[in-house]
């Protein structure tokens, strides 16, 4: 039997992090870009949730807020309290798909640009943009993917607390150690099907703009 509740958690939350994480990756992404000396280091930090084991970051999250509250309500074992955690989990795959579209971009294209009289808002929203849109559909697919499919920080930080934190991911996990294979075997199969088609959706529409 499906676990609706986990489901409409698990999609809620993906999209969450994607609504925030999306516009904040594109900002960071376009800093990145124009950084100096202290690229590397910023590069590294954002990075590290790539090569951490979930469950260590997840520890230090789950240290860091354990006396944190957000109007009088403790973000460990929460749903703002996950959320947090998705967002900064998932800030590589936000990040990196926009940054490399945009150093891809030619210096001569925002040279001419400046020379016809363009702002740096006006570079950014006319042309970077659009010609990085590549990266910010890939970085969009990824983010929402990924959420779907986190489950160690998402159990760190939140535990397995029904309609609250309880995802997916979660719910696949009790379901094998209840010995609920055909449960826990529709759940995969959804969270599967959702990624491929999410994946296939942006490689088509990739495909026809680069085609276009």
């Amino acid at each position: 039997m499906l676990d609706t509740e986990a489901i409409f958690l698990s999609f809620k939350l993906a999209l969450y992090t994607l609504a925030i994480m999306l516009p904040l990756g594109i900002w960071l992404a376009h800093r990145l870009v124009r950084m100096g000396p202290a690229k590397p280091w910023l590069e590294a930090l954002l990075a590290l949730p790539l090569v951490l084991p979930p469950t260590v970051l997840g520890y230090y999250l789950l240290v860091g807020l354990g006396d944190v509250s957000l109007f009088g309500h403790p973000l460990v074992f929460s749903f703002e309290g996950i959320l947090l955690a998705s967002l900064i989990v998932n800030l590589p795959f936000a990040v990196q798909p926009i940054q490399r579209a945009l150093e891809s971009i030619s210096p001569e294209i925002r040279e001419a640009a400046q020379v016809s009289g363009l702002s740096h808002w006006q570079i950014f929203r006319l042309i970077e943009l659009p010609l990085a849109w590549r990266g910010v559909t890939s970085a969009a697919v990824m983010t929402f993917a990924h959420t779907l499919g986190e489950f160690g920080v998402i159990l760190m930080v939140g535990g397995a607390i029904p309609g609250e934190t309880k995802t997916v991911s979660i719910a696949i996990y009790d379901k094998v150690q209840g010995f609920d294979i055909a449960g826990a075997g529709l759940l995969s199969l959804l969270l599967l099907g959702t990624s491929l088609i999410a994946i296939a959706l942006s490689y088509g529409v990739l495909g026809r703009r680069k085609a276009c």
